[in-house]
């Protein structure tokens, strides 16, 4: 008999979730090294990077909340024609958190460079998640050598009124200690509770641990409030707009944007590819801002001929 499909973002109980996902992955199974690089924005890091497959490199960039962990579903396909390589970011995952450093896209962008610079996969074929994708963007306007394709999947780019607020809040005074001290209380249910997928039940303790560890440190807390006033600043955002109005990147680009999301406004996919009119725009229904996790064959089936 078969599984009933859940209501649509329907919260599931915290007390409730399995210890490992009902759905299988390959996580444990990439390859796993720690890059050491001497980057100009954060200084000497320890960058660990999670690999898979043995063709042309295929960079996967994560978004804010999540590490190389959320790319669990995608790895074995995707391996079977790329050598995917998927980076933790400053404070998230399992690379070291720089909570002294600015977190700025640009400054994200820029150890994203250095990395590919590090590993030899400049111009490289690439895939960013969420915040991931507008750092990809960003890259892409620093340097239009950066990739040879891109695919965004459901990126801020606008400085919405929601972004606006959280930046005025987090500028008052004892603002980001107040939101540590909330972090510390469960880091791991922090997390649970701040990552969004239209199937609830695909969470798990596994996921919860993985993205809360890094929150549970005071370096790792106040890298994420850095992350959440830093790479979502509305006056970068502005400018980053700004940018593609006056120079629309001329690489092959996929707008992979889910009709339905309660973190990034789907309306924000159509105002993106009115600035880059080169670029394929597409929906996807019955998804989420995590479409590689809800809906991974979905997401496949879409990005697979274009990266071809």
């Amino acid at each position: 008999m078969s599984r009933a499909a859940p209501k649509p973002f329907a919260p599931v109980p915290f007390a409730s979730l399995p210890e490992t996902p009902r759905l299988p992955h390959a996580f444990a199974r990439c390859d796993a090294e720690d890059v050491v690089i001497d980057s100009a924005p954060f200084g000497r890091t320890k960058v660990h990077v999670r690999s898979m497959g043995s063709g042309p490199p295929l960079l996967l960039v994560h978004g804010l909340m999540t590490s190389s962990y959320s790319w669990r579903y995608v790895y074995e396909p995707l391996a079977e024609r790329f050598r995917v390589i998927a980076p933790d970011l400053p404070g998230c995952g399992r690379t070291e958190a720089k909570p002294d450093r600015p977190h700025s896209a640009r400054a994200l962008a820029t150890l994203i460079g250095e990395l590919q610079q590090k590993l030899g996969i400049e111009g490289c074929a690439a895939v960013g998640n969420s915040l991931g994708g507008y750092l990809c963007l960003q890259r892409v306007l620093d340097d239009e050598r950066a990739f040879s394709r891109l695919v965004v999947v459901h990126a801020p780019a606008f400085a919405e009124l929601r972004i606006r607020a959280l930046h005025r809040a987090l500028d008052l005074p004892g603002a980001r200690a107040a939101l540590r001290i909330a972090i510390h209380r469960d880091p791991v249910k922090w997390a649970f509770r701040n990552v969004h997928y239209r199937d609830e039940t695909l969470k798990s303790l596994e996921e919860a641990r993985e993205y809360g560890a890094p929150l549970a440190t005071h370096e790792g807390a106040a890298a994420f409030a850095r992350w959440l006033h830093d790479a979502l600043d509305p006056a970068e955002l502005v400018a980053f707009g700004e940018s593609l109005r006056r120079r629309e990147p001329s690489l092959p680009l996929l707008l992979l944007y889910a009709r339905e999301d309660p973190m990034v406004p789907p309306s924000v996919g159509p105002r993106l590819a009115a600035l880059l009119p080169r670029a394929r725009f597409e929906w996807m229904d019955a998804t989420s801002h995590f479409a590689h996790v809800d809906t991974p064959a979905l997401v496949l089936e879409r990005i697979m001929p274009f990266l071809a």
